[in-house]
């Protein structure tokens, strides 16, 4: 694959400038907890593509997982988490994160969040996977909804924090081996160079390569290839996470049927009424997420029938509609009622697990380049993230990162400079239709790179999508819709490739012709990385290399 270095043409001698201590891209809540760990004298920039509001973190449903019932304790989380992620957590990073939930759940709820009560205690729900009641909520399933409310109010406050939204990051700026800050189109349609000190990358995930996905408009893997054409490390981009249970109705948005509603007792139906979870794991409903959305797909196969139903009908209604209100008003718009009716569902694309190879304070492998949130590799999902530790690694790692930068910024030089960088304009190809080639590279990726694959559909993947590359990449967008066709691409890539280099099955990578885990020669995590000193436009492969750095001790299930 042919790729460009930067995505649009631009001369720093005629640009707009911006200069900042600390840039944030991206306005979920890892984002916005970073920009909110920079020391006040310092200026930090936040810059979203949408508004705010506009994030995976605002349409989590389910809650945050914490130790704070006294029943319960960190070695049962760090296990869970564990089991979950399939023998390749970093078990530091695991132990690190859980035993810090509980102190960043009461920062949240410092800065104004409304979890649940229940006696004046907070509410603690259960989620597949889970061992207790650990997960605080609020609003029921309406948890991100609150807590971005709360964080975004603490950030718009902070004096010495910008926002800028609507605002598209096409690329990082790096120069002598360093980021630098970004290249940025705003509503005047007009490049911006933002130079900064430090840059954290929290730009969320990749949802919207997939054709069935819970994730917004937004999630289009900006992060992983804006990062990528940096010649930044990727990893483990073979795991992505299928939501199990997403509604399925003809004419619906892919709608989220949180976790929390199996926690509560919702069986699984297929399309005979038979509830079919316990014949594929003694944990039935409340299996981890990778073994329910597996078998989901086994058993649509089993009965040739597109979906399978989610029932409620044997719980307490009262409970069900105060528990679910945002779940009822959704399916109410489409005739039913989740008291007593069956509700469609079928897997689709959720959580990216891979990305941006961090360290423990969210350091990247590029100088200047600091990431947190969905768009990383942390060590923490392993194979398999846990429900509802997602929301608590932004935190954390958000945090972390911010503090990290925040202090880099301080200790650096404090003048800044607009280095002079030009981009020439590369030849136009004839117009084509992008909302086509977009609806064409999600069902591709829906058919052969879902929850079940195989080398031949890999294989077969792969080839389509060098084909739609070859002139996709070499075109010159001047829009959001382009510039997000170029990054589906190319992250759509990177996955596919390293789902055919992973000859086995584990945690959310399933290989229906490689069925069982192979320990002996894939308990390890893979890397990939261009070389950015080779000359532009970048070419070569995307070529991906195992590596046994950061792997949990072999003990936990094997």
């Amino acid at each position: 694959m042919i790729t460009p270095r930067y995505l649009l043409p631009f001369d720093s001698r005629r640009a707009i400038h911006r200069f900042t201590d600390v840039l944030v891209i991206g306005g979920g809540l890892a984002g916005l907890r970073a920009a909110n760990a920079v020391e006040p004298n310092l200026s930090v920039l936040v810059v979203t593509k949408d508004h705010l509001r506009e994030s995976n973190s605002n349409y989590a449903q389910g809650g945050i997982a914490g130790v704070l019932d006294p029943e319960d304790c960190f070695d049962d989380h760090i296990r869970d988490t564990l089991i979950a992620g399939a023998n390749l957590c970093d078990r530091d990073v695991v132990d690190r994160v859980i035993r810090e939930g509980p102190r960043r759940i009461e920062e949240l709820i410092r800065w104004g969040t409304q979890f649940d009560t229940n006696a004046g205690e907070l509410a603690l729900g259960r989620e597949g996977g889970h061992s207790h009641e650990r997960i605080v909520h609020a609003m029921g399933d309406a948890t991100g909804r609150e807590v971005m409310r709360a964080v975004i109010d603490r950030s718009r406050e902070a004096p010495n924090i910008d926002i800028w939204e609507n605002a598209f990051t096409v690329d990082l700026l790096t120069l002598e081996g360093r980021c630098r800050g970004a290249v940025i189109v705003g509503q005047n349609e007009r490049p911006t160079m933002v130079w900064a000190k430090e840059t954290i990358l929290c730009t969320g995930g990749v949802g919207q390569v997939f054709r069935e996905s819970t994730n917004p408009s937004v999630a289009t893997g900006d992060g992983t290839s804006i990062a990528y054409r940096a010649g930044v490390e990727l990893r483990d981009m073979e795991f992505i996470q299928f939501h199990p249970t997403v509604l399925y109705i003809a004419g619906s948005s892919r709608s989220l049927i949180t976790e929390a509603v199996r926690g509560e007792g919702a069986h699984l139906l297929d399309s005979h009424g038979d509830r079919f979870m316990p014949n594929y794991d003694d944990r039935a409903e409340l299996a981890p997420r990778d073994i329910v959305s597996q078998s989901i797909v086994s058993q649509m196969s089993v009965t040739s029938h597109p979906c399978v139903y989610l029932s409620l009908a044997h719980l307490d209604p009262k409970l069900v509609l105060s528990r679910f209100p945002g779940i009822a008003e959704t399916c109410k718009q489409f005739g039913l009622d989740i008291t007593t009716d069956r509700i469609p569902v079928r897997p689709g694309a959720h959580y990216m697990i891979g990305g941006v190879t961090v360290d423990s304070q969210g350091r990247t492998s590029l100088p200047g380049l600091w990431a947190a949130g969905e768009a990383t590799s942390s060590g923490l999902h392993g194979a398999n993230r846990l429900a509802s530790n997602s929301l608590l690694e932004g935190l954390v790692y958000g945090a972390h990162a911010g503090e990290a930068a925040s202090r880099a910024a301080a200790e650096g030089p404090h003048k800044m400079i607009a280095y002079r960088i030009q981009q020439t304009a590369r030849q136009q190809t004839q117009s084509f239709d992008i909302a086509d080639v977009r609806v064409s590279l999600k069902s591709l990726m829906g058919r052969l790179v879902g929850v079940q694959r195989d080398a031949e559909g890999l294989s077969q993947a792969n080839e389509q999508i060098r084909s739609l590359s070859a002139y996709v990449m070499s075109h010159q967008f001047e829009s959001v819709e382009g510039w997000e066709l170029q990054n589906l691409l190319l992250t759509a890539s990177a996955m596919t490739s390293a789902a055919l280099a992973r000859r086995e099955s584990r945690g959310v990578h399933f290989r229906s012709d490689f069925p069982e885990v192979d320990n002996e020669n894939w308990r390890c995590h893979q890397t990939q990385q261009i070389d950015v000193d080779g000359g532009y436009p970048l070419r070569g492969e995307l070529i991906t290399r195992p590596t046994s750095d950061h792997v949990a001790p072999q003990s936990m299930n094997d």
